[in-house]
């Protein structure tokens, strides 16, 4: 039994095996007798909305041969009323394992210790592992190796998803630059504990030249709607357009983990030139987060 709850306490070895076994299941998605989930039942716990994350796993769980049923935040919420303690520690005698979408990481990390079940991390405000995974996995499809490549994020540097760029980067040998406002930039304590080799830059033009991957996200996270606004306007200059791509090294990717929204993060043309990329990124979640399936139980 093993979880995914960051990419930072998760082995370099063990992400190499996921990664090396989604091109397997992906090769192979119509075989009908790989079943590691035979008989089991698995719990989607989402406190936060989704449309790829559920429906990758839920696909994921029912073609590895399980069972799911999920739970939103009107049916159970991680972090009030009942303990989480408790809730896991229900749950852990009646399911064989959880996927969880929530808020604060130390919720899926006790739940994690007290239900004694395999626990995926489906992201939570400080990280999102299995989407950096099937962005990684989707360069190697494309590209190749991601040893010594450059992957640059460009918009919120502090979120939860170039917080997983980060110890990614550290893991795998690339370089990671980081183009965002100054207040929008990982704190040091993070580039710190990561290690490798990250730069953070407030020019976005800088960053963007000679990169292989050009990378963005939702300026406003699930969370923070509230700061919509201000977001909106400290963040306007940090979109992947044309000028952005031309700096690039030509061929370079461009990936959206989705959704987007369209003359913010990212240009209209340029999406739409590159949305073969950014829905191959998509789909992949499903290979991925199989493979991540078959290993938290193998």
């Amino acid at each position: 039994m093993k979880n995914l709850l960051s990419l930072e306490k998760l082995p370099v070895a063990d992400i190499e095996k996921i990664l090396r076994d989604a091109a397997v299941l992906k090769r192979e998605r119509t075989r009908v007798d790989r079943k590691p989930l035979a008989g089991q039942t698995w719990a989607l716990l989402f406190s936060k909305s989704s449309t790829r994350t559920r429906v990758s796993f839920e696909v994921g769980i029912r073609e590895l041969g399980g069972d799911a049923f999920f739970l939103n935040a009107n049916d159970i919420q991680l972090g009030r009323g009942e303990p989480i303690k408790d809730t896991a520690r229900v749950l852990g005698r009646m399911v064989h394992g959880a996927v969880i979408r929530t808020y604060a990481q130390n919720d899926i990390e006790e739940f994690a210790e007290f239900s004694k079940i395999p626990t995926i991390n489906a992201l939570t405000d400080d990280e999102h592992p299995c989407q950096i995974l099937a962005d990684i996995f989707t360069f190697k499809e494309l590209r190749g190796p991601i040893a010594g490549k450059v992957v640059v994020f460009i918009g919120d540097g502090a979120c939860n998803v170039p917080r997983s760029w980060i110890f990614a980067a550290a893991k795998l040998n690339f370089e990671l630059r980081i183009a965002a406002p100054k207040k929008f930039q990982p704190s040091a304590q993070i580039l710190k504990r990561a290690g490798g080799k990250i730069i953070c830059t407030d020019n976005l033009e800088k960053a963007a030249q000679g990169a292989d991957v050009l990378y963005t996200d939702v300026w406003v996270s699930m969370g923070k709607e509230s700061e919509a606004a201000e977001r909106m306007k400290v963040l306007a200059k940090y979109q992947i357009n044309e000028k952005v791509i031309h700096l690039a090294k030509s061929g370079a990717l461009v990936m959206h983990c989705l959704p987007a929204y369209r003359g913010k993060e990212i240009d209209e043309d340029v999406f739409e030139a590159n949305a073969e990329t950014i829905f191959t990124q998509a789909e992949n979640r499903l290979h991925v987060q199989k493979s991540i399936l078959n290993w938290a139980v193998s």
